[in-house]
């Protein structure tokens, strides 16, 4: 012998076994297949989870303002710079709450898909 030690491959029986081939996430959802149908699945519901919640948000608000007069009479009759309350709050404080409702829809919405795109890109 010259000493030095013989080499032994070591293998698994399975080595042979056909591996599943992996695709990028992107053509499952393109290819429209079960697993692509639950990632866009998700995406979706997400983003209805969020539109229900600013649109409850806003008609919370909306539909609290009558409530609040009615609760409150003084409310009614009061004034802001000549107008009565309930005119200046209903034709300028609603729209601006509904900006402020749109912006956040779209802020969140836009994160949402953010995460979706990290979260495939990572897989």
């Amino acid at each position: 012998m010259t000493g030095k030690p013989r080499r032994v491959v070591v293998t698994s029986p399975r080595t042979a076994a056909a591996r599943r081939p992996r695709h990028p996430l992107t053509r499952e959802i393109d290819e429209q297949t079960r697993l692509g149908e639950v990632y866009m699945g998700s995406l979706v519901r997400t983003q209805f989870r969020l539109a229900l919640f600013v649109c409850t948000l806003l008609a919370c608000l909306v539909g609290g303002l009558p409530l609040l007069f009615f609760l409150v009479p003084e409310l009614r009759s009061a004034q802001l710079l000549g107008l009565p309350l309930p005119w200046v709050v209903l034709a300028g404080l609603i729209y601006p709450a509904f900006i402020a409702g749109a912006w956040l829809y779209v802020w969140q919405a836009e994160r949402n898909e953010r995460d979706f795109a990290d979260l495939v890109e990572r897989r």
